[in-house]
């Protein structure tokens, strides 16, 4: 992974639009919107992009903050069509996209900038984020590919003074919360794809700018603290909504359809089919067993918009799949993992998965 020296910004130069996707978020927005007005290097322009909210934030929004654009969406698709509005309609290039359940340390922006400013190729920087409950324990640090179609997280739910980087580092995926993007780059990318809803949207986006070229880089002591997530789809204290299973059933399967190589998915049959039956039996479990298959039957209904796309996507490639797709190590949330025997399930899990890719010559 590559270091890059940080420079100081200039503020001429630093012309930034703050886009802020909002579901439902009145309880958030307050936060949000005073440490995005308190960074040392502010935004030049402050956008909330509203997905048909049902409580109060509209209205909080005009009332304390009547400085702050507000695009109301009609209805709620999830954030991708947000986001993409989002950008569309930002005055700069350079757009920090905000979900509304995070907290902006003062100076997140300013080294945001200082990390993207020297290099042209950087599509997006994502800053560190810290779980808002306890800060001193990492939730996102950037993350790589796994052939299943997961994201292997870096620094998962490691203590911070425990950490292994290097300041700034390249990574291969981004989680959407918190980012500073180019937003030509990602647009011109497609966007965020609508088909995915939410869930493995970021997944998707960040393979496409990884395999046409773009770099996407962590800045780690640029710092967020992520908050309560989206009622009804995050993982919380234990709870794993039927929704998300039907998200991730249908989801995981059309990021691998529409983005990896034929030589990928064949090589990672084995792993897929042993992946497929931990779900099953994860789904059984949750109590979820029609969401699980609910999402296999939306996968194969939006399949064919997949294969299409996968075409746009083979066509933009610059970066193959050896360079990106790994093998492992498996990330798995905490509390999923609590127990002695889910913590040992898991671990038997992943050693499979991984002993099943370096069999078939997959890289590590």
């Amino acid at each position: 992974m590559e270091s890059i020296e940080n420079i100081t910004p200039s503020a001429a130069d630093a012309r930034v639009s703050a886009v802020i996707c909002n579901y439902n978020g009145e309880r958030y927005l307050r936060d949000l919107l005073n440490s995005v007005a308190a960074q040392t290097l502010p935004p030049s322009e402050t956008i909330v992009v509203d997905n048909a909210s049902t409580d109060g934030s509209v209205e909080l929004l005009n009332r304390e903050f009547p400085s702050v654009r507000v695009i109301r969406m009609q209805q709620n698709e999830g954030p991708c069509p947000a986001r993409n509005r989002g950008m569309r309609d930002a005055a700069f290039d350079r757009v920090l996209a905000l979900d509304c359940d995070v907290v902006l340390a003062p100076d997140c922006l300013e080294k945001l900038y200082s990390a993207v400013a020297r290099d042209p190729a950087i599509a997006a920087a994502s800053p560190r984020a810290v779980a808002d409950e306890d800060p001193r324990c990492i939730q996102y640090d950037g993350a790589f590919f796994h052939y299943v179609g997961l994201l292997v997280l870096r620094n998962f739910y490691v203590p911070v003074e425990r950490a292994v980087g290097a300041g700034t580092v390249d990574v291969d995926a981004f989680v959407s919360l918190a980012l500073l993007v180019d937003r030509g780059k990602l647009l011109a990318a497609g966007g965020y794809d609508p088909a995915f809803f939410i869930l493995f949207e970021d997944n998707d986006l960040s393979y496409r700018l990884r395999s046409s070229g773009s770099r996407i880089v962590c800045v780690e002591d640029a710092i967020v603290r992520h908050r309560g997530g989206t009622e009804g789809t995050s993982f919380r204290a234990g709870l794993y909504p039927a929704r998300r299973v039907y998200l991730h059933s249908r989801n995981r399967w059309l990021f691998i359809l529409k983005n990896y190589q034929c030589s990928t998915i064949l090589r990672g049959i084995p792993g897929l089919f042993v992946y497929e039956c931990a779900a099953v039996a994860f789904a059984l479990a949750k109590l979820a067993p029609i969401a699980y298959i609910r999402g296999k039957f939306s996968f194969i209904y939006h399949s064919p918009s997949a294969l299409t796309a996968r075409r746009a996507t083979a066509g933009a490639r610059r970066v193959g799949d050896r360079d990106l797709v790994r093998g492992g190590p498996l990330t798995l949330w905490p509390p999923l993992v609590a127990s002695r025997g889910a913590a040992a399930s898991g671990r038997v899990l992943d050693g499979i998965l991984q002993l099943c890719w370096r069999a078939l010559g997959g890289r590590p």
